[in-house]
């Protein structure tokens, strides 16, 4: 969403700036001009992640900033050289998640998530599934990208090992507008692994975001945290129960959550009913434990 987040925040603000508004804005005009000066040239280096869970098959795809310039200005011609079915400024912005910053000193981590689908002229989705880790420093008053970890997926583990701790019976079926759900697992587990209801709130207790996206990434990021606790992770997971205030921010719920999951996907219940004040969704989850 094109708001800072962070108003009262100087810093945390400048680097949403830069890393979200200005760098979406720049990258729809396909004008490198327009972020030039948000990089440390020297010594910069971009690793590309290849949306894979292992990190032995991550790359140093961009050895230098001049690489990574080819690679930026090559994906933003062919974005406006694309027909898209909406606006496609608006569409990076909703797609965009930052929250996440932490700052020591004169250095910064960032966590930049995409999360949802873009649709095209004809009716095709184009799904944005991935995050980058941005390494950050502050110069002479300025905040700028000294490099980044890129094309992560939004966690890390072994699908081969939850694939066979649950599987969809092959003559399952459901009806054709169902969601991002198994409509029957079957499941197979050493241990059961259950959470109580996460919610868009932080360690400090106090509540992220005011809504339906924000809240949405924030709840799965802290579902995903209290199953890391168990030794396990999204892929391990088989029912979820979603709890939603408002049930007109049910697609939108949806298309975020649907970037968090592989197949075979966890089965699902969702109901709409009232929360604590100031939140939007809770949600519960089932894991199966190797």
């Amino acid at each position: 969403m094109n708001k800072n987040p962070f108003p009262e925040d100087s810093d945390r603000g400048a680097i949403w700036e830069m890393l979200v508004h200005r760098d979406i804005k720049a990258f729809v005009a396909a004008d490198w001009s327009m972020v030039a000066d948000d990089f440390i040239e020297e010594n910069f280096m971009g690793i590309n992640g290849g949306r894979l869970g292992n990190p032995d098959g991550w790359t140093m795809g961009f050895p230098d900033l001049q690489t990574y310039q080819a690679e930026w200005l090559r994906q933003a011609d062919e974005t406006r050289s694309t027909t898209w079915g909406e606006d496609i400024e608006e569409a990076f912005f909703r797609i965009t998640h930052l929250r996440d910053i932490e700052i020591a000193g004169d250095s910064a981590l960032v966590h930049k998530k995409f999360i949802g689908n873009i649709t095209k002229a004809n009716g095709e989705l184009m799904p944005t599934d991935w995050q980058t880790l941005y390494r950050c420093r502050k110069v002479n008053g300025s905040w700028k990208i000294a490099g980044f970890l890129g094309y992560l997926p939004h966690f890390l583990g072994k699908v081969d090992t939850a694939a066979a701790a649950k599987t969809m019976p092959s003559n399952a079926a459901q009806h054709k507008t169902a969601g991002p759900y198994s409509p029957v697992l079957e499941v197979t587990s050493d241990k059961l692994v259950v959470i109580s209801g996460q919610a868009a709130i932080d360690p400090e207790g106090n509540i992220v975001g005011d809504n339906i996206d924000d809240q949405s990434v924030a709840t799965l990021d802290n579902c995903l945290k209290q199953l890391e606790y168990a030794g396990c992770n999204l892929d391990d997971v088989f029912k979820v129960n979603v709890y939603l205030t408002d049930l007109k921010n049910w697609p939108r719920f949806n298309e975020i959550y649907r970037g968090y999951f592989g197949k075979p996907l966890p089965v699902r219940t969702a109901v709409g009913t009232e929360l604590i004040e100031g939140l939007l969704v809770e949600i519960e989850m089932w894991a199966a434990k190797k």
